[in-house]
Order: C-alpha cells, then sequence, then structure tokens
C-alpha cells in the first residue's frame, strides 16, 4: 500500500494538484484480506448491535432495571451501536468494493455518527465512573446527586453537547475521486489540510481517551479503598456489630450483618463490572489512538493493511464485548437478557420489601419510603449473591487515505 499526500494526486473535480499526475496503478484487496475482513467485521458487528439492543430493550421494558447507572449503560450502548453501524457496516463494503458507495450525504453522516458515537461512549463511561465514586465514597452526598431524573438529565447533556462538538465533521470531510492508470474511484476523505485537522485529532484523543481514563484510574482508586481495604465504613451497620437487630418481613428473620455483608457484595460486584468495561475501553482503543498519533510525526504514515484491520477490530470488539460482560458479571442482567430471548410470559418475582438500600444506607435503613426518583445507584439487581437468587431475572470512511490522515475506522485506505 502506497500512502500519497493530496499534493501528488489527481482528481477529477477541478482542483488543481502539483505535478498533475495519476496515481500509478490501483490493485484491489487480496481474496484473504476480503475473507478475513468480511467474516471478523460481520461477526463482531452482528453480535455487538444485537447485545447493545437487548441492553437497551431490558433496561427499558423492566421496571426494578432501571437505576441512574444502568441509564449511563443505555447511553453507552446506544453510542456503541452507531460505532457499529457508521464504523463497522462500512468497513465491509470497502473490503468487498474498494471504494467509498454511499455519496457524498453517506459521507457526511457516516462521519458524523461515527465521531459522535466514539465520543458520546467516552463521555457515558466517565460519567458512571463520577457516579459510582459519589455513590460509594460519598453516599449522604449521592442521596441528591446520584437520581434517576439526574442520570437522565446527565446523559441529556452529553449528548447535547457531543452532537454540537461533532458538527464540525459535517464541514470537514468530502468525496474526491482519485484517478488512477486503470481506474477512477470515489473516495470519502478529508478536505482541509495537515495544520487544521491535526489539533483537532490531538483535543480528541487527550479529551476522549487520556482524560477519561486519568480520571477512571484516579476515581476507582478511590472507591477501592474504600471497597476492598475498608469494611463498608459508610454503613452505620458496621458500629453496631455487637447486636444483631432482627426484622421480620413476610415470614422471614433478616440479620442486619447479613444485609450488610450483601450490601458490601453488591458494591463490589457492580464496581468490578464497570471497572472492567473501563480498562477494556482502554486496552481495545489503544492500538489505534498510539497509530495516529505515531503516524501525525511521520513523513510516511505506517498504513499496513492488516494492522489497520486489527486495529479497527479491537474498536468494533470494544462496542460489542460490554453486552457479554453485563452478562458475564451481572446476574439480573443474564436473567433479563433470558427472558427477553424467551419472548414469553413468566413470572417475575418482585424484590423482597427488606432489600437494603445499597447507596443510601447511611439515610435509610431499606429502600422502603424512597421516592420513585430515588433509585438505588448501586444497582441492587446486579448482585450476584445468594440472597439475590429471588430476583429472575476517524475517524473517517474513505476510500483511498492520505498518509497524513487519521486512518479510517470503517476500512477505507489508499492502495496503489
Amino acid at each position: 500500500m502506497e500512502n500519497l499526500t493530496m499534493d501528488n494526486i489527481t482528481v477529477e473535480n477541478g482542483t488543481s494538484v502539483q505535478d498533475n499526475q495519476t496515481l500509478g496503478l490501483w490493485t484491489d484487496y487480496t481474496v484473504e484480506y476480503k475473507v478475513v475482513s468480511v467474516f471478523l467485521v460481520s461477526l463482531i458487528c452482528g453480535v455487538g448491535i444485537v447485545g447493545n439492543v437487548m441492553v437497551i430493550l431490558v433496561v427499558l421494558t423492566t421496571k426494578h432495571m432501571r437505576t441512574p447507572t444502568n441509564c449511563y449503560l443505555v447511553s453507552l450502548a446506544v453510542a456503541d451501536l452507531m460505532v457499529l453501524t457508521a464504523a463497522g457496516l462500512p468497513n465491509i463494503t470497502d473490503a468487498l468494493c474498494g471504494e467509498w458507495v454511499f455519496g457524498f450525504a453517506g459521507c457526511l453522516g457516516i462521519t458524523y455518527f461515527q465521531y459522535l458515537g466514539i465520543n458520546a461512549s467516552s463521555c457515558s463511561i466517565t460519567a458512571f465512573t463520577v457516579e459510582r465514586y459519589i455513590a460509594i465514597c460519598h453516599p449522604i452526598k449521592a442521596q441528591f446527586l446520584c437520581t434517576l431524573s439526574r442520570a437522565k438529565k446527565i446523559i441529556m447533556l452529553v449528548w447535547a453537547l457531543t452532537s454540537v462538538y461533532c458538527v464540525m465533521w459535517l464541514f470537514l470531510s468530502d468525496t474526491t475521486k482519485l484517478v488512477y492508470d486503470n481506474v477512477v474511484l470515489l473516495s470519502c476523505g478529508y478536505k482541509v489540510s495537515r495544520s487544521y485537522y491535526l489539533p483537532i485529532y490531538f483535543t480528541d484523543f487527550a479529551v476522549f481517551y487520556v482524560l477519561p481514563l486519568m480520571l477512571a484510574t484516579v476515581m476507582y482508586g478511590l472507591i477501592a479503598r474504600i471497597l476492598f481495604l475498608n469494611p463498608l465504613p459508610s454503613d452505620p451497620k458496621d458500629s453496631t456489630k455487637k447486636w444483631k437487630k432482627e426484622t421480620s418481613q413476610g415470614g422471614r428473620m433478616i440479620s442486619t450483618n447479613s444485609s450488610s455483608s450483601t450490601t458490601a457484595a453488591s458494591r463490589r460486584q457492580v464496581t468490578k463490572m464497570l471497572a472492567v468495561v473501563v480498562i477494556l475501553f482502554a486496552l481495545l482503543w489503544m492500538p489505534y489512538r498510539t497509530l495516529v498519533v505515531v503516524n501525525s510525526f511521520l513523513d510516511k504514515a505506517y498504513l499496513d493493511t492488516w494492522f489497520l484491520l486489527f486495529c479497527r477490530l479491537c474498536i468494533y470488539l470494544n462496542s460489542a464485548i460490554n453486552p457479554v460482560i453485563y452478562n458475564a458479571m451481572s446476574q439480573k442482567f443474564r436473567a433479563a437478557f433470558k427472558k427477553l430471548c424467551h419472548c414469553g410470559p413468566q413470572r417475575m418475582e418482585k424484590p423482597a420489601s427488606y432489600s437494603v438500600a445499597l447507596t443510601y444506607s447511611v439515610i435509610k435503613e431499606t429502600s422502603n419510603g424512597e421516592s420513585p426518583d430515588h433509585f438505588t445507584t448501586e444497582m441492587d439487581d446486579e448482585l450476584n449473591t445468594p440472597t439475590d437468587q429471588y430476583l429472575p431475572t476517524s475517524i473517517l470512511p474513505s476510500a483511498k487515505k492520505m498518509p497524513f490522515e487519521e486512518p479510517s475506522l470503517s476500512g477505507s485506505d489508499v492502495k496503489a
């Protein structure tokens, strides 16, 4: 693959170019690349689209799943769906056709939704990280800050800001005809010079990758100190371990010590699951982000076809794997997924009335009496303990790339 700059290509739209030369002989992708690319991208994107749709459905259709944390996970699922459809699916057409097939409007729209999905997913991860930190390290403040209505407002704000921020890509991308000796191909690419878009890429890299990971590292460190080094310091029951207060509900006798251990287990389980989401986000985005940064300092960018495919597959996998994590680490999500897949009426037991409010235990002994807005942010439905058994249930798609451009997630690169 030969990497060309905008200065030595010839286009058919009347734009003047240096030397007035063609791009040489164009060669298509190899059969091996097409087979591997189409198969893996189709598999990952197919699984990811189904999984993220299921996450959205189970939260929206199951009342006890509508917690603040789950709202952020729905936001993340919507963003991941955008990435899989706007970046993953065009990669398939690029591998099969070798050029951009969606026209000018498709170039603008797909580019916009790629960036919107990527940036919104990063902001959603940051939002539930902050929510976890407040809920566990500042439980009294969490009673007023970590509510369902506030989570919805934050999500709306995140999507509004990222939508406005990504509007610039509607003006920074365009279709171009690339003239080779043997063929003319349509490309969806950038229409600004390197000096203009490199600052944008580094801003994205800092704001939507580096800063969220630094914030997550600090906050999950503080959360770990509370959950794993101290025995529920925010729970008033710790000061009453010498005696047991027996509460009779529904003919059962429940110990407060048992409820305290249940609270601790739930908090740890939810935090572990969300921490895994953050860690995978960091690891799976690292190859692509690193490649973009390195290529920004190279005269001739490194755009090996197979390595680019690997980087893109990591991005698609990051957007597809979250529902798998929820199913593996959350009993309630797993039960809800099974119920959704069976597509039949199933008996759903209500959580027992003695369930302890996991986040606000400093204020209230139980979740009874809470206003509808004050759902527990600990996702007590996420608990994977015996006491919970009663609960069932860019990035630009360009057909031909320039050496100084960020490689496309949708799989379009220069081939010569």
